[in-house]
């Protein structure tokens, strides 16, 4: 009976450590809100995307690298709405944590 618990309470750990693996779990930043205009919309998710670029270059943070963010792909009157998609969509990336495999 000893030797039964004994095997017992030496395997329990090893099956155990076989469930350990951590399970992948997809990553999506949260999308950008409905209230965005479509300019900020568009600009959120090319903030993700810069923000992915440099997590996979080993980058710091900087929003104000990307050129898109210093010079707005869109009509001055609303370079700032661009800008303001943009940012949180950049900072979405990183508030939340890299996705998997970066």
């Amino acid at each position: 009976m000893r030797k039964a618990l004994a095997v017992a309470v030496v395997s329990l750990p090893l099956a155990l450590a076989g469930c350990s693996h951590s399970q992948p779990v997809a990553y999506e930043p949260p999308p950008p809100p409905p209230a965005y205009t479509e300019i900020a919309q568009r600009a959120y998710h090319q903030g993700v995307a810069a923000a992915r670029r440099d997590i996979a270059a080993g980058l710091p943070p900087d929003v104000a690298r990307h050129p898109h963010f210093r010079n707005p792909p869109v009509p001055p009157p609303a370079f700032e709405d661009f800008r303001h998609g943009f940012r949180a969509g950049y900072q979405a990336v990183y508030r939340h944590g890299p996705p998997p495999g970066y």
